[in-house]
């Protein structure tokens, strides 16, 4: 149940954080931030950022359980 809990935070970081780096035509080095179109909307995403965030956030709901 930890792992589920953990994958909005690491959602809400890797959305906003990515955002913010790609927005500015980074592609933030070791965390390959992508630009991504999805069925009409476009929007930048990290899969390491996300496996790191959700990783976190993970361990932190489990200690807390």
């Amino acid at each position: 149940m930890a792992f589920l809990k953990g994958l909005i935070p690491g959602f809400l970081l890797t959305f906003v954080v990515a955002g913010i780096i790609g927005s500015n035509r980074s592609n933030g080095g070791w965390l390959s931030i992508e630009h991504i179109y999805y069925q009409g909307h476009d929007f930048y995403w990290s899969w390491p950022l996300f496996l790191i965030g959700t990783g976190i956030s993970w361990a932190i709901f489990a200690m807390m359980e």
